[in-house]
């Protein structure tokens, strides 16, 4: 028997211009325990969990079941623990997360029959774009393309001088209410204006020319659109640059803003004050956090076991005991 524990990144999409396209993986996690049981259980910890399904309906189960039907394999009842730092609706990947962390743990549940590249397809197809998906499961920057059918990528290292800071308005915004904010269709000259400036930050950010991330996150296509949902959106957008900030963008769809910063820079404090005094202003309530991009995607233990350890009594919380900081 075996008990296999995942630890995955959250991540950020988009990037300012690359809508549905670029992902990069963050410093914040979410932790997934697997195993074989005789009826399944659930034990989700932590007030992120609250709410969630702790039945068959349970999204890390049903992830589950679709590995287990790809591999041919049958494994209907499991044990399910799970902890997450990643707030949900805020737009730092939480779905995704969960996601990938249920293809991992399933698919090394039984040997990892399925290739990496399986699991990305698979993910894809349940979160319907492939940027947040890829950047949880690859770790780095993630470059990617879906056409409804086949989802490719290209995974870049992180500049090991990319900072990120992160602001997390005190209010949910759900994808789908993010994306009925936008148009059906667009003009020539925004779709050749986006195009330019995320061919530019995929350059920037594979060089590592830091300076032009400026210039390269501006976006017309989706947080022109977005701004009206998140107060004091805009003006952080238009003057982050201005105070301390390589570049500033809407995280996903929002509503959680995030700066890239020079790690060695010495205005981190003055950027933190700028993106908290402009969202009170507005009247919305927020926290900061300062990430790393996450190089490493998922990380996978599996421990060999028996039905008596696996019913000892311990908790997840006390196998990632000194991993959670948030």
């Amino acid at each position: 028997m075996k008990r296999v524990l995942v630890k995955v990144p959250a991540s950020t999409a988009n990037l300012g211009p690359g809508f549905d396209t670029l992902g990069m993986a963050l410093s914040l996690y979410s932790w997934i325990e697997m195993s074989p049981a005789t009826t399944t259980s659930f034990r989700l910890h932590g007030e992120q969990m609250q709410g969630l399904p702790t039945d068959k309906t349970n999204l890390i189960y049903k992830v589950a079941q679709l590995v287990f039907k790809e591999a041919g394999v049958q494994m209907p009842e499991l044990h399910i623990e799970m902890y997450s730092e990643i707030p949900l609706t805020r737009g730092l990947g939480s779905s995704a997360s969960a996601i990938v962390g249920a293809l991992v743990a399933a698919n090394a549940l039984i040997g990892s029959p399925l290739s990496d590249d399986k699991l990305f397809q698979i993910a894809t197809s349940l979160e319907g774009h492939p940027d947040n998906v890829g950047a949880s499961l690859f770790g780095g920057i993630v470059v990617s393309a879906w056409d409804g059918e086949q989802a490719d990528y290209v995974r870049l290292a992180p500049h090991p001088k990319l900072e990120t800071l992160v602001a997390i308005p005190a209010f949910q915004l759900s994808t789908e209410k993010a994306r009925h904010a936008l148009p059906s269709q667009v003009s020539m000259a925004d779709a050749v204006f986006n195009v330019g400036r995320s061919s530019l930050l995929v350059a920037a950010l594979a060089s590592g020319e830091l300076g032009l991330i400026r210039h390269a996150m501006r976006d017309r296509l989706h947080q022109p659109y977005r701004a009206a949902l998140i107060p004091g959106m805009t003006a952080i957008l238009e003057r982050a640059a201005n105070n301390g900030a390589l570049g500033a963008a809407l995280s996903g769809a929002g509503p959680t803003l995030i700066a890239f910063v020079d790690a060695d820079s010495p205005r981190k404090a003055e950027l933190e004050r700028f993106l908290l005094e402009t969202l009170q202003g507005e009247g919305v309530s927020a926290k900061t956090m300062w990430l790393k991009p996450s190089a490493p995607g998922p990380e996978v233990r599996v421990e060999e076991t028996n039905a008596d350890s696996l019913n000892d009594g311990t908790t997840l919380m006390s196998r990632i005991k000194g991993e959670v900081v948030q």
